[in-house]
């Protein structure tokens, strides 16, 4: 089994920058400011020939259990109890500081094999800074700067060293066993919306256990997390958000990269979930954030939460339905589910219809059955002349699924209007049961036989 690496440590020593240093790309959002990681958020780690499971953290903070601060550091303490092995990590430029005091205790009293990391050791103005740390117990700690890659060899070995000790307790408590069977690609789903709509909330509830940090508190979610899902035989990945506003209202940097982490995860997600507030539902910021998720080409599910608040809701069903036609008219037919993330009602329903999103968007249409519908469709209704010259289509046929796109065959591909091609995506759409997918129309013009050819003399 892979193990799991656990870095902590007081706030602004480095732990993001080190994180993704291990993990080889920029995947945990990093700035001057310390607090910037709330949620503990989990990567594929490698040094070397070395792989590992690692685990960001928020940086630990003495705090009132119920404030914000204080359920980040039960995220924390949660982190610790799961790890393998633990890289306490602290500014060596600083020194040890009486928070680091306090958080070595935590450390200690876990019983976890513990890594000492003295960041930012770049030059000579870490040396006095590192030597404080030899008070901690727990051995000599590590020169290393995350930004700059420094000290990673030293890392190696000490990593090395732990993860051979557990190598042989594993192997003295009897043999692993190891399956040859190659796990199915997972669906990747992303829940976005705008802040505080319920979405870690959400995510909370389908995993059964408080994995992501909640409150009542707007714009808690800063990085955009990923968690493992199993739901009745079927396996997703799950990606959490950040609350997407205005553009005009994004102000702070931090915000601006946790929404560009977010557009990440639709543009890599295969469904898309826009959860919405059903008390303020179909504002503009919601209907930009699904016109965008079609532009990308991703399946969408829209999800109506906080529902148990709406009291009397009798009724309200069939009005939604044609609420969101009318405001996604791109999307017709796109599944609509009324849940509450707080009490489970209507999630069972939710991924049914992702499931559902997910096999119409992977759908193929057979080319024949799709030729015999053009040839109806443009019998039934002909494309209009353009400059009194009649528009010849000839054949089409699928060019690809995810989303499903397809190639239209034709002359003068540039003036075919655009009214005709809305025509005939949704005559597909309702002809071969495509609702709510992004559908992609492409003219190609077909080579003309006598291009080039020099006219006759007569």
């Amino acid at each position: 089994m892979i193990p799991k690496v656990v870095i902590v440590g007081r706030p602004n020593v480095g732990k993001s920058t080190l994180f993704n240093r291990l993990v080889g790309r920029r995947q945990a959002l990093v700035d001057d400011q310390p607090g910037v990681t709330r949620d503990r958020r989990e990567a594929i780690g490698k040094l070397g020939d070395l792989s590992f499971t690692l685990v960001d953290t928020a940086g630990l903070e003495e705090a009132a259990p119920q404030s914000l601060a204080g359920r980040m550091l039960a995220q924390t303490r949660t982190a610790i109890g799961q790890a393998d092995v633990i890289l306490f990590v602290f500014d060596s430029r600083a020194g040890l500081l009486p928070a680091d005091q306090a958080f070595a205790h935590l450390v200690r009293k876990s019983g976890k094999a513990t890594i000492l990391v003295a960041n930012k050791s770049e030059g000579k103005a870490g040396a006095a800074g590192a030597l404080e740390a030899y008070e901690l117990g727990f051995g000599i700690p590590i020169p290393l700067s995350a930004e700059h890659g420094e000290g990673l060899a030293e890392l190696y070995d000490a990593l090395q060293s732990v993860f051979d000790a557990r190598q042989s307790s594993a192997e003295s408590s009897g043999p692993e066993q190891q399956s040859d069977a190659q796990p199915a690609r997972p669906i990747r789903v992303a829940v976005v919306g705008r802040p505080n709509a319920g979405k870690s909330t959400l995510v909370n509830r389908l995993l059964g256990e408080e994995r992501l940090l909640t409150g009542p508190e707007a714009g808690i979610t800063r990085d955009t997390i990923s968690v493992p899902l199993a739901w009745q035989g079927h396996d997703f990945l799950f990606h959490d958000t950040a609350g997407m506003r205005r553009k005009s209202r994004i102000e702070e940097k931090v915000e601006k990269l946790a929404v560009s982490d977010a557009l990440d995860a639709i543009r890599f997600a295969d469904v898309v979930i826009v959860l919405m507030d059903a008390g303020h539902p179909f504002e503009e910021q919601d209907l930009r954030i699904a016109d965008l998720v079609e532009r990308e080409g991703r399946a969408l599910v829209i999800g109506m939460n906080k529902w148990d608040l709406k009291g009397d809701a009798r009724g309200q069903a069939g009005k939604l339905r044609a609420e969101v036609d009318h405001w996604l008219p791109q999307m017709k037919g796109v599944p609509i589910v009324a849940l509450s993330g707080q009490s489970g009602e209507g999630v069972d329903r939710l991924m049914r219809a992702v499931i559902e999103a997910h096999a119409v968007w992977n759908r193929r249409v057979p080319t024949a059955s799709l030729n015999r519908w053009f040839e109806d469709t443009i019998a039934a209704h002909p494309p209009p002349a353009v400059s009194g010259r009649r528009l010849k289509l000839n054949y089409i046929t699928q060019a690809k699924a995810r989303p499903p796109s397809f190639v239209i065959f034709c002359t003068r591909a540039d003036a075919v209007p655009e009214a005709y091609l809305r025509y005939l995506t949704n005559a597909l759409r309702e002809s071969f049961d495509l609702p709510g997918t992004p559908i992609r129309i492409t003219l190609r013009e077909k080579a003309n036989p006598y291009a080039g050819r020099k006219t006759r003399q007569r």
